[in-house]
Formats: structure tokens, sequence, C-alpha cells
């Protein structure tokens, strides 16, 4: 609607374009694919994802699950098994993975595992959201799935837990957080992928749109705006000086996820591009031609994407990047936020 409100009807099941064969290097964000290239290189990570991949807990995680969650199925949240059967026929992910609903009142959805993956959503989603925007949510995770995300968000959990663990080992604990701040910083990019993929899975912006709200609101949708919402998103990035772009990276180091405002502002500038139509219209990367993928091509589209985004980008810090580029700028003008005005009223 161009007003920005919403229709609250739920949607009756419909057909959905389906996507045969498809990569996920057809949803998956640039600076996903550039994050975890950078996390594998990072000094130590190799010895500890070895490490890690033989002693992780993977058995009892799935037993732990299957004795105190409800497993999706036929007979238990058959409307969730119908949505998840939806998704995978969309991306043509050959197996359904098996599907939990925790007893947890706050709303959170994952995908972990390792030789598997598990997709967990807990009942504080289940209550917020309506049938389409579930449909986005269990998309995204299958999204997760197909993307090989699992492996690395399952150590992400673990290595959060046992940083808590090791806090006191004076050189232990700053190791670990150096592995854990560059998994969250992968896993946020990783995100933004993943709300490509369930775009694709339900094919409703909309609804979409109505779960990151809600995500970010509660369920008052009547009281809130996506025109408004998305402005939000606007006013982060061009807002402030140097210094609330550093309080905006201070602020997102500790998360997993990027801010709800940032995620939906992504996904509609995506949902309108050349890109999302071309896989709209079936002309999207293959896994069958997975094999044959440059890994030095995915770095340079990457390079790209960083390139464009700091030239586009209205952050003040971005600003500021590129005005040194230029051979322009004044550093302490921009840190305090002074303008041209402020530094003639200075030497008036």
């Amino acid at each position: 609607m161009s007003d920005g409100s919403f229709d609250h009807s739920t949607e009756p099941a419909r057909e959905r374009r389906r996507f045969p064969d498809i990569s996920s290097r057809a949803y998956e964000h640039p600076a996903d694919r550039s994050a975890l290239v950078a996390l594998r290189k990072l000094t130590g990570f190799d010895t500890v994802f070895k490490a890690l991949s033989g002693l992780l807990p993977e058995r009892s995680l799935r037993l732990l699950y299957l004795s105190d969650s409800v497993r999706v199925s036929e007979q238990q949240f058959p409307h969730l098994h119908a949505m998840l059967a939806d998704a995978c026929a969309v991306l043509d992910v050959p197996a359904l993975p098996p599907m939990y609903v925790t007893q947890d009142p706050q709303p959170n959805a994952m995908c972990i595992g390792l030789d598997e993956p598990i997709i967990v959503v807990t009942t504080g989603l289940v209550e917020l959201l309506d049938e389409e925007e579930m449909r986005a949510v269990v998309g995204h995770e299958t999204g997760h799935a197909l993307s090989g995300h699992a492996v690395y968000r399952t150590i992400l959990l673990f290595l959060t837990n046992m940083a808590l663990k090791v806090a006191w080992i004076p050189l232990g604990n700053l190791a670990v957080m150096a592995i854990v701040t560059a998994l969250r910083e992968w896993f946020r990019k990783s995100e933004l992928s993943a709300d490509r993929a369930g775009l694709l899975a339900g094919q409703d912006l909309q609804a979409s749109m109505r779960g990151l709200m809600k995500m970010a609101g509660g369920n008052h949708l009547h009281q809130m705006n996506v025109e408004a919402f998305l402005a939000q998103a606007e006013e982060y990035e061009r807002g402030g000086d140097l210094r609330d772009s550093v309080l905006k990276i201070m602020n997102v180091l500790p998360r997993s996820h990027p801010f709800a405002t940032v995620r939906a502002a992504e996904l509609k500038k995506w949902a309108e591009s050349r890109d999302f139509q071309r896989i709209m219209d079936g002309h999207y990367p293959r896994r069958s031609e997975d094999k044959d993928t440059s890994v030095t091509d995915s770095f340079k589209e990457s390079a790209s994407h960083y390139a464009e985004s700091v030239k586009a980008s209205k952050d003040p810090l971005m600003g500021f990047v590129r005005d040194v580029a230029g051979g322009v700028g004044d550093l302490g003008g921009k840190l305090f936020g002074r303008g041209q005005q402020g530094n003639r009223d200075q030497r008036d």
C-alpha cells in the first residue's frame, strides 16, 4: 500500500515460483561472502574449527531438542511443517531439515548443527508472527541451511559460552573473543543473505517487512507504519557525526544480528534490484555450476560491493573516508561535528 499501512488479513496458501537447482550464491549478500573469507583467514581459526568439529556435543544437542522440545511434523505444528516443505520445494532443498519448536517467550529462530542442520523456532516467535510472516522466517532458516551457515553458527554459540567460562584466564579469553568477534561479524552479514532467501521462499515483501517490524516493536502493527520504519533506517545511516559512527560500531559489535531497521532497508533495496528480478525470471546461479565458481571472482564481487557501499553511504564515517580518498576533509571539523560555518565562527 502506498501509505505504508498493512493488510492484516492472513493470505491463503498460494502457489510460489520455484527455483530448481538454485545455488546459495544467487541470494548471498556480497558482504556475507567476504566476511566468511576474512573469518577463514583469521589466525588460529582453522585450528579451532578442526578441534571444535570433533569436540562439539552434536549428539547431545540433537537429543536435547528431541527430549525437551516439540519436533515439527504432519502431526505436530502441521502448519509449520507445511511451510518448511514449501520453502524446501521453492529453494530445491532435497531433504527437509529437522525442525523443533522450543518453549521460550523470546522471539527467535536459528539453524544449527555440524553434520546436519537443525532449525529451531521459539514459541515466542510462533505466537508473534502470522502465517506469511512465519513463512518468510522458515525460508530464512532454510536459506541458512542451504548456504551451510549452520556449522559456523554452532561454533559461535559454543565459543560464546566458552568465552564466559574462560574469562578469568588472561590470554585465553582474548584469543577466544577474537574469533567470536570475527564470527559475529560474519553472522550479521549472513543474516542479510538469509533475509533474501526468506523473501524468495515467501515471495511476499510486505510479510517480510511486517516480521522485521514485529521483531523490533512487538505485535502492534496497527501502531506501526512501514514507510516510517524505513525512514528510521535512513535517519540511522545518515545522522550525526563521526562520533555517532563510532558509537554505531560499538553498539553492533556484541550483537549476532543486524538492527531490524537496517535489515528491512537492505531487503527492500534488494527486492527492487535487477538481481532479484532476474532470479524471479529464472536466471540465477545453479548448484551444478558451483564447482566451476572462481573464488577470485567472488572476492572481486565483494570488493566491488564494498566500494559501491562506501560511495553510496550517507554515514558520516564513510563520507570522511571518501573525503580522505579524494584528498579533501577537515578531520577536526568532521570529528567534532563542525561544518564550514562552525569554522568561520571560530575565525570570527
